[in-house]
């Protein structure tokens, strides 16, 4: 029996860096995976056929193949930290509404947010499934479960999606908020190819696109990564970040990102006073292969810096462990970078899952 436990340990280890790989490495995908979501005229950031980082220089695609078979290697011979198997949450019973200049946050999990203002109810990137993979029985497997219950979650009026990898796009999550409540989902051009062969109605832009929604209008706005779902089709569709204006001060969800250029965070912070920012600090380990696409800490308080809001929840990590650093030291790195920067604790931090927090007014004049 111990030499069976061993062998089917083995084997998982085996089908999971399979599955890690076809997302990571294009090449290794046969070309029917390949699939085309968008056609339209080149632009700054499309060519035609893909679509890139204008702060690039076309370098990007090769430095990536480069170091992906780097990170597979060490990420399934013992590089990455461990983690425990599940992190006890209390979840929570957000109010079905929250209405004036009253805002509420509530982190949920990864790059879940919920976000209650003026009536409305905004979701990020849901994902309540137990693994970001296209298996349900295999892939990154989520250590904290979901801070809200599906059964207790508000009806939801506006979801933003970034982009197309499994752990921002989950369509079980997508497919059951679509049936249950029919809401605006938002995404970036070319998610709406995927989202529709799922049966789910979606409105794709592409950056500085901007759409009505309720008190509310939605922004896309330029950020740093890339995309793929089935290997072959990496930066087929867009990926983005985005800005909600709402009288009271903008909510900003930067996604999924690397820091770049950082001019993307400059035209963001022009759309005008940011009441809340969602910015991810973690999966940035190691730096020679994460940092032109996830942002660390260190980069995170930057963009706080440059965006100034009231207030800043620091997401995109101790959910599902997908690169090398410990569990917890994206919490701590951010409290030290804190404390180094005289940033009063509430101002930019991250919450448990399952808490909400009250996000405070803009500042008079600002």
């Amino acid at each position: 029996m111990p030499g069976a436990r061993v062998w089917l340990r083995r084997l998982g280890t085996l089908l999971l860096f399979a599955v890690v790989a076809l997302c990571f490495a294009p090449t290794l995908a046969p070309p029917f995976l390949d699939r085309i979501y968008y056609r339209g005229p080149a632009s700054g950031h499309f060519d035609g056929e893909r679509f890139f980082n204008p702060d690039a220089g076309g370098k990007e695609a090769a430095a990536h193949a480069g170091g992906r078979m780097g990170f597979l290697s060490r990420f399934f011979t013992g590089d990455r930290a461990p983690w425990p198997e599940q992190v006890p949450v209390r979840q929570g019973r957000p109010p079905t509404r929250v209405h004036g200049e009253t805002m509420r946050a509530t982190w949920i999990g990864h790059s879940t947010m919920l976000v209650q203002t003026q009536g409305l109810n905004i979701l990020t990137d849901p994902i309540w499934s137990d693994r970001a993979s296209p298996l349900s029985f295999l892939g990154p497997r989520r250590v904290r479960r979901p801070g809200v219950a599906f059964a207790d979650l508000p009806p939801i009026d506006l979801v933003l999606v970034s982009h197309n990898h499994y752990d921002h796009m989950d369509l079980p999550s997508l497919k059951r908020l679509w049936e249950r409540d029919r809401p605006l989902i938002v995404t970036s051009l070319g998610n709406d190819t995927i989202l529709g062969d799922a049966g789910i109605a979606s409105i794709a832009l592409d950056w500085d696109g901007s759409v009505k929604a309720g008190k509310a209008i939605v922004a896309v706005e330029r950020n740093r990564h890339w995309s793929s779902r089935r290997g072959t089709d990496r930066n087929r569709a867009l990926w983005s970040a985005f800005t909600v204006r709402l009288p009271g001060g903008n909510l900003f969800f930067a996604g999924d990102t690397g820091y770049g250029d950082g001019a993307w965070i400059r035209k963001a912070a022009a759309r005008g006073p940011v009441r809340l920012a969602i910015i991810p600090i973690g999966a940035y380990e190691p730096r020679d292969f994460m940092a032109a696409n996830h942002i660390d800490p260190s980069e995170a308080v930057r963009i706080f810096e440059a965006l100034d809001p009231a207030m800043a929840i620091g997401v995109h990590w101790g959910t599902f462990q997908l690169t090398f650093e410990p569990i917890d030291e994206p919490v701590r790195r951010l409290a030290a970078l804190r404390r180094a920067g005289a940033i009063a604790p509430g101002r930019f931090a991250a919450v448990e899952a399952g808490r909400s927090v009250e996000v405070p007014p803009l500042a008079r004049p600002r």
